[in-house]
């Protein structure tokens, strides 16, 4: 509707500069032909079509200032952004801070690093000679698309049980079928974590928190720390030349075991990985928040 009416609106205008345009064609086209050539030189019928281009080029430069810099669709815009900014703030003020994400931020155990307007969110802390750093985005929950992790869950376990998931979901009953449909996906958050020692380089975890439980992915080992964080292009680019270590499942399952309990020494515990999805969740409608706001003031200016 907005721009029907924006077109209704401009179809007069663009109407009128092309009469008054063709008035002024005529008009010069009546004069030259109504002058005598034994009465008016050449050279002044040139200054007079010169001086009626010059009259229209002026109209329309001051026609293009004089533009109003805010128009009604600025107006409903900035409406609606005003309405959703205090449905978000709403939202935010009646839904109490969970549980997890108070216990954990009071217990202590890591300092949070979280600048808004950045996607990144770092948790930091020391345990010995040992400076652990835990790195979440809430990308994550941005780019999460339920119905492609659910095809893509349900094709691995095809693969992992030769075509069983499918025979056992036929077998489920009426009940259980509807509680799968009624359960929401839940968002998988991927947790970088290194573990630096001076002068000994650093340990690199690719883990992944969903549904209360943390799974390490890959665990590598680099000389060099800088590898492991990948501050610049050229660190990211050495770190691919070096050979960090297997696949984490592919070691022996006594070693995973005892590698997973290392971790949860340093605090890469369940505690964290029920905290992570609860931080992004309400960091995502902060961001989002905010973003009404930068948006509504800049079409405001």
């Amino acid at each position: 509707m907005t721009f029907l009416r924006t077109i209704s609106r401009s179809a007069p205008r663009a109407a009128a500069r092309l009469t008054s345009a063709s008035t002024a064609v005529r008009t010069t086209r009546l004069s030259l032909a109504a002058v005598r050539p034994s009465t008016c030189s050449v050279a002044s019928c040139l200054r007079s079509a010169n001086l009626t281009r010059t009259s229209v080029s002026a109209f329309s430069s001051a026609a293009t200032r004089q533009s109003p810099a805010n128009t009604e669709v600025d107006s409903e815009l900035s409406s609606k952004l005003a309405s959703e900014i205090q449905f978000e703030t709403e939202i935010r003020e009646n839904e109490p801070e969970a549980t997890s994400v108070k216990d954990f931020l009071e217990s202590g155990l890591f300092e949070i690093e979280d600048v808004p307007g950045r996607e990144e969110v770092v948790l930091r802390r020391t345990y010995g000679n040992e400076k652990i750093s835990v790195t979440f985005s809430v990308a994550d929950l941005a780019n999460f698309d339920p119905e492609i992790y659910d095809d893509d869950a349900a094709l691995a376990d095809e693969d992992m049980e030769g075509g069983s998931g499918a025979r056992k979901a036929e077998d489920a009953g009426a009940e259980g079928e509807e509680d799968l449909e009624n359960e929401s996906a839940s968002v998988p958050c991927r947790l970088s974590i290194v573990i630096e020692k001076p002068g000994q380089g650093a340990l690199s975890v690719e883990a992944t928190a969903q549904d209360g439980g943390l799974v390490v992915d890959n665990l590598y080992y680099y000389k060099d720390a800088a590898h492991a964080h990948e501050p610049s292009a050229d660190a990211a680019h050495a770190a691919q030349q070096v050979y960090p270590g297997p696949a984490f499942g592919s070691l022996d399952e006594d070693l995973q075991v005892l590698l997973d309990r290392y971790l949860e020494e340093r605090g890469i515990t369940q505690a964290l990985a029920v905290f992570v999805p609860d931080y992004l969740d309400a960091k995502e409608q902060r961001e989002y928040l905010g973003f009404l706001n930068n948006l509504k003031n800049f079409v405001d200016a």
